[in-house]
């Protein structure tokens, strides 16, 4: 069998951001396996192809759950760095797509934690403002509003999105991210296992706590 260790001399390498992002994941390519080969035999030029299979897929998920694009775009490109420093080590143990995926869900989740630990106690102040006194019930008010005039309604949605971006950062990261890469990701609890290297079991049971606490903070808005 054959034992492949050469990695791509790191210097040779940029990572530029992708300037669009779709709605839609990109479709990875059929001959990945092949692209890792030649990437591990230094082929640069199949690396990039590589990348461009998977960046605007990787540049997606990590804006959704950092909400900067500064800081998404850090995530990028150390996610693809990252993958070229230990493209020589990739076994074929797992899809390339779990593979990439793993190293930036790994990336993502250092993110939140630190955040958690620095800013967490500053959710309500970001969305209600410091002088509000009390954050504003606005699920009661919806279905009074949804009968006015598309400025108020607009307005009344990117309220409710605030909710609920603030009831997701109440979520431990771990809890964030399973919940993220089911439901906005659309993956399978088994595809979600294998990137968070845990169990099905594991996985299934944080994403019912982490379904269970969303539902607690928003009702709590009511």
């Amino acid at each position: 069998m054959e034992q492949v260790n050469k990695t791509p001399a790191c210097g040779a390498m940029a990572f530029s951001v992708p300037g669009n992002v779709p709605a839609t994941a990109s479709s990875a390519g059929v001959d990945d396996t092949i692209l890792v080969r030649r990437a591990q035999h230094g082929d640069t030029a199949a690396f990039e192809e590589l990348i461009r299979n998977y960046d605007r897929s990787v540049l997606r998920l990590a804006m959704h759950l950092t909400d900067s694009t500064e800081d998404a775009q850090d995530i990028y490109r150390e996610t693809f760095l990252r993958a070229y420093r230990n493209i020589g080590r990739f076994r074929f143990e797992c899809s390339v797509y779990t593979w990439i995926y793993r190293i930036a869900t790994n990336l993502c989740g250092d993110y939140l934690r630190r955040r958690q630990v620095h800013d967490g106690y500053s959710y309500s102040e970001r969305y209600f403002g410091e002088n509000d006194g009390r954050e504003e019930n606005i699920l009661d008010r919806a279905s009074d509003q949804l009968a006015d005039a598309s400025p108020k309604r607009a307005a009344l949605n990117g309220e409710l999105k605030n909710q609920i971006w603030w009831a997701l950062n109440t979520l431990s990261a771990r809890e964030r991210l399973v919940f993220e890469l089911r439901h906005y990701e659309g993956l399978k609890l088994q595809t979600v296992a294998s990137i968070l290297s845990a169990t099905d079991t594991t996985v299934k049971n944080t994403l019912l706590r982490a379904t269970h606490k969303l539902r607690l903070r928003l009702a709590e808005m009511r």
